[in-house]
């Protein structure tokens, strides 16, 4: 039976495993025998995250960004699934990795089919010494959202209308005191993109989720942070046509 919109009713459950609801957990960093990115890298992204994104917003031969690539898993993802792939950051891991501000794309506009980034949410992790590193910036500070809000309109210069951003970022509880970073950067990044969705991603493979850390919750009262926000954003632009698959 062909069902307008999704062909065979069968082909229909080909994408059987993507996450269906806005609560994502992935326990491992990599889904199978293969590394993609790097487990070891400090606040690295779960690949199974970028696959989601990947093949629910693209198809083969897109191309993807990130602008913040860390160890690479976005790298490796899109290759996996014969998307193009462009990979930058301002201390590259590996030689694949082109080193790039992420205010400061050498990319022309409207080129991008999908863009993920995963930035630094304040200073608690030394990525590099470079300046220009926004890992360096407190999240407490002008400064930080300031400088969140130059990559956002970076992506959303080199984007195509209608295309989709993913933006992960985690609120930040230090030395007592609490910033939303979350909501500050979704209400930053609503200047330039229209929301999709959000999805709360649990948090796995951080320093602070182990015994002695929790004890010290429990005992000083406050509490860790348990979740990241992906932001899923659309760039505005002219609706083109809905896609038609018999």
């Amino acid at each position: 039976m062909s069902v307008r919109g999704f062909g065979n009713g069968w082909d229909a459950l080909r994408d059987y495993d993507l996450e269906a609801t806005t609560l994502w957990d992935f326990p491992a960093q990599s889904p199978g025998p293969v590394a993609l990115g790097d487990w070891r890298f400090n606040g690295v992204t779960p690949a199974s995250l970028v696959t989601n994104l990947v093949r629910r917003y693209t198809r083969p031969g897109d191309l993807v960004v990130d602008a913040m690539s860390g160890s690479g898993t976005t790298l490796d993802v899109a290759r996996a699934l014969d998307r193009r792939v462009l990979a930058f950051d301002i201390a590259p891991q590996r030689p694949d990795i082109a080193r790039s501000d992420a205010r400061h794309l050498p990319l022309p506009d409207d080129s991008v089919d999908l863009h993920f980034v995963d930035p630094p949410y304040s200073d608690n992790i030394r990525y590099s010494d470079d300046p220009a590193c926004l890992g360096r910036m407190s999240c407490r500070e002008e400064e930080w959202i300031e400088a969140m809000e130059e990559v956002a309109r970076e992506l959303h210069r080199t984007l195509k209308p209608r295309h989709v951003l993913g933006w992960l970022i985690s609120d930040e509880y230090r030395r007592g005191r609490f910033t939303p970073v979350g909501f500050q950067t979704f209400e930053m990044l609503g200047k330039y993109f229209e929301p999709v969705d959000i999805v709360c991603v649990a948090r796995r493979h951080d320093r602070s989720g182990n015994p002695m850390w929790e004890h010290r919750a429990r005992r000083y009262g406050f509490y860790l942070r348990g979740f990241k926000y992906l932001f899923i954003l659309r760039k505005p632009g002219p609706r083109a046509p809905e896609a038609v698959f018999e």
